[in-house]
């Protein structure tokens, strides 16, 4: 959303006395998205209320799935394409320590 498509329309003002009537609804209308974004961000750090223990557990449970998830995603994501990563000198053949010929 634009600041134009929120704004209240701006008539040509002939006189001293529209222009302040102007102010006064742009400064109510600031005042009042003032004290709606204080409510948002308030609620945005309140802290929530004490779970009980079945929640607790439940969401223990959740996120260890999603860590497993996680890490057989990777394992299975450097299995398949290992060799691309040779490309880039992190595959399995490269090695950063230099090999001595065998004489």
């Amino acid at each position: 959303m634009t600041p134009t498509e929120n704004a209240l329309p701006t008539p040509p003002f002939g006189t001293l006395e529209e222009l302040r009537l102007r102010k006064e609804q742009l400064s109510d209308a600031i005042e009042h998205d003032n004290e709606k974004i204080a409510t948002i961000w308030g609620d945005l750090f309140r802290k929530k209320e004490d779970s009980s223990k079945g929640e607790y557990i439940a969401t223990l449970v959740a996120n260890s799935i999603t860590a497993i998830d996680a890490f057989l995603l990777v394992r299975k994501l450097m299995k398949n394409y290992s060799g691309v990563l040779s490309l880039f000198g992190l595959g399995k053949g490269n090695t950063t320590k230099s090999k001595k010929k065998r004489r």
